[in-house]
């Protein structure tokens, strides 16, 4: 019986998460190592991934997306740099000294203002430019630098930019790298530029997951991976370049673990429906167990008739539409199965295993996308 009243939790590995960052560190060297733990670490739990990246001291900076992440980081006792990467609202900047943060600008307006308050504070502020290379997403033009090379020769406390950042628009999704190599031109390119207009940066970064494991020259001063972190590889395309290139296997542990528990088991005859819109009729007799996890819990309804989850180190395979809140599975062959048993979503049990990068092909999506969708609201816990 289940004697903490969770039906669904997720389950984060400590000594996973160890041996990921000691990989990523003896590929960063002696660089910066920046870790991202935007979108509720990716999936994983702010508050649980932060506690464990204090206990590394090869971490020296967080990263985040937004101005929430960042205050959650620091009340949870980060006390360590925060890079903050996406927008900050022009009427919120005052939080970034408040917080000791390092934000990373693309808007004239959002430099301007930093100058502002800078000078009313009398604080320095440490900032980074994202340089437009060949994504277009965030980033300045080259036609723009000079009015931010202005801006900080105009306000004392911006000091010059700290650091030099891009995003690589094409590093994953292919073994051919042709892209990758031209927007890295760029940026080096773009990198002279500053240095011409007298804002050069002390720290470049540039590599992502991706970018840090195939690419030595794009590593610089820091480096700032993402998913490798959490024990996934960016794509199949980058295990495959990779190794090709010599690199050996199993570097990367996944960190987190999605498991339920079965609240129904119940036997229904041949040419019965199963779940919503009548989509799987069974042709035998079928046992069949009832899960409280659906879609709002971050199983998509997109799996539906088509993955599997373990139970007893079995495949158990789903049956009918994912609910909001429940899901069925079929346990007919598997012996022994009892009301509240343990059932593996992500994870392994026994010789069998269920990964993010099985759920994404199944549902026709990415392992970012599964780990990241996976519900707030479940409790996760740290096991060793």
């Amino acid at each position: 019986m289940k004697k903490d009243g969770v039906l669904t939790w997720v389950e984060l590995s400590r000594s996973a998460l160890a041996n990921n960052i000691k990989e990523l560190s003896r590929l960063a060297g002696s660089r910066l190592l920046a870790v991202s733990v935007k979108a509720n670490a990716y999936g994983h739990g702010f508050k649980e991934i932060v506690d464990l990246l204090k206990e590394k001291n090869e971490v020296a900076y967080l990263t985040v997306h937004s101005l929430e992440e960042a205050v959650l980081c620091r009340q949870v006792g980060w006390k360590k740099k925060i890079m903050v990467l996406g927008p900050v609202p022009l009427a919120h900047l005052a939080a970034v000294f408040e917080y000791q943060l390092e934000p990373v600008v693309f808007n004239r307006e959002t430099l301007d203002m930093l100058g502002k308050i800078s000078s009313r504070l009398r604080k320095h502020i440490a900032t980074h430019l994202k340089l437009e290379t060949g994504t277009h997403r965030q980033g300045i033009m080259e036609k723009d630098l000079p009015v931010f090379a202005a801006l900080y020769k105009k306000y004392p406390y911006l000091k010059k930019p700290l650091g030099a950042s891009m995003h690589f628009a094409n590093i994953e999704d292919t073994t051919v790298h042709e892209y990758a190599e031209y927007q890295l031109n760029n940026y080096n390119r773009l990198v002279k530029v500053m240095t011409r207009l007298g804002i050069k940066p002390q720290i470049r970064h540039t590599a992502s997951s991706a970018a840090l494991i195939l690419f030595e020259h794009t590593r610089f001063e820091m480096v700032r991976p993402g998913i490798a972190v959490y024990g996934h590889w960016p794509s199949k395309e980058t295990y495959l370049s990779y190794r090709l290139e010599g690199g050996r296997n199993n570097i990367f542990q996944p960190v987190m673990s999605f498991k339920t528990c079965i609240t129904q088991i119940k036997d229904i005859p041949a040419d019965s429906f199963v779940g919503y819109g009548c989509t799987y009729r069974t042709t035998a007799p079928t046992r069949l167990a009832v899960l409280p996890v659906g879609y709002y819990d971050g199983y998509d309804r997109a799996l539906s008739n088509r993955a599997y989850v373990l139970v007893k180190g079995c495949r158990a395979p789903v049956r009918g539409r994912i609910c909001m809140n429940l899901m069925m599975v079929d346990i007919t062959d598997i012996k022994g199965v009892k009301l509240e048993d343990e059932v593996v979503l992500i994870g392994r049990a026994g010789k069998e295993k269920i990964t993010a990068e099985q759920l994404g092909d199944w549902q026709g999506t990415i392992n970012y996308e599964i780990l990241s969708h996976i519900s707030q609201a479940l409790p996760r816990k740290i096991v060793k």
